[in-house]
């Protein structure tokens, strides 16, 4: 499979403190000149649009902390050869940017939601946003960004009680609830031992919603596997990125807002593309950079 999947994280600030990400005690940002310019975010993505790129997922931190973000979503969406963009959001400033970010070109939305209920909600991003956060769920969908999918990560001992609340998010709304297995992301969160398996998350759902029935995923859906509570107006999502893996399969690539290539999340091997940027290199010296780098994505893949 050809690498036509492209995530770009625009910032590495956020307005949440969540327990698995950026707990209080880990706030050490990049200094703002590290971080990429619109400007250059678009260069990159149009770059990437002519060796394959066909679609763009603007990530962060939290994308709508940064300034002018419908400003480069209208940038990307004018790239031709892009035919689909996502954003990533925790949904705390999605509520007033819904319609200007759909209007700009933004096909859809994953929200990240790891609590349905307040006093969890608050232990585990730090602060009592829920109401803006269920807000801005409801305006996505009036703004028709969709799928609307809602992103549960799973914790021991955190928010294991919150699946069935979350679960049932999907009875009511027409939204994709996905349930993703926790791994660590800094040396500031929790251990990768505090994972829930899926296969335990789905027996948790069936025992109180009886069995679920299996939906055929979608192009957006990537590794998620789909069910449905019998009657819901949305779905159940699985990611199971402990449990299995999806390597042979990952179309994938990413940039961080610091202008590093990652082909793969989980590598500590990266390749810097800010400094031939800022250096001056042409559209053909960054187009040859591009495509090394998707030949050794494409190579890894194939094992």
């Amino acid at each position: 499979m050809g690498v036509n999947y492209l995530r770009v994280s625009v910032t590495d600030r956020c307005n949440l403190r969540c327990v698995y990400c950026h707990p209080l005690c880990g706030c050490d940002y990049l200094e703002r000149k590290e971080i990429l310019r619109l400007e250059e975010i678009h260069r990159i993505v149009r770059l990437f649009a002519k060796c394959g790129v066909r679609k763009v997922r603007l990530t962060g931190g939290e994308p709508l902390v940064r300034r002018n973000i419908v400003h480069l979503v209208r940038k990307i969406a004018g790239i031709k050869e892009i035919e689909d963009i996502s954003l990533t959001t925790n949904g705390v400033l999605l509520e007033s940017a819904a319609e200007e970010l759909k209007a700009a070109g933004l096909h859809r939305v994953n929200i990240s939601v790891d609590s349905a209920e307040r006093k969890s909600f608050k232990e585990i991003t730090g602060f009592d946003f829920l109401p803006k956060v269920t807000n801005g769920i409801r305006k996505a969908i009036e703004a028709r960004l969709s799928p609307v999918k809602i992103n549960s990560v799973l914790i021991r001992g955190i928010n294991v009680s919150q699946i069935l609340p979350l679960a049932r998010m999907s009875i009511h709304l027409p939204v994709a609830v996905r349930f993703i297995e926790y791994c660590p992301t800094s040396k500031y969160t929790r251990p990768a031992s505090d994972y829930v398996p899926t296969g335990e998350v789905r027996g948790i759902i069936e025992n109180e919603f009886g069995l679920l029935s299996e939906v055929a995923s979608g192009d957006t859906d990537g590794p998620a596997l789909c069910s449905r509570i019998k009657g819901a107006a949305g779905t159940i999502g699985f990611i199971s990125g402990r449990s299995s893996t999806f390597c042979q399969s990952c179309n994938r690539i990413r940039l961080t807002s610091d202008g590093r290539i990652k082909p793969c999340l989980h590598s500590s091997r990266y390749y810097c593309i800010k400094g031939p940027v800022r250096g001056g290199a042409s559209d053909v010296e960054l187009l040859e950079l591009i495509r090394g780098i998707l030949c050794e994505k494409h190579a890894y893949t194939r094992h």
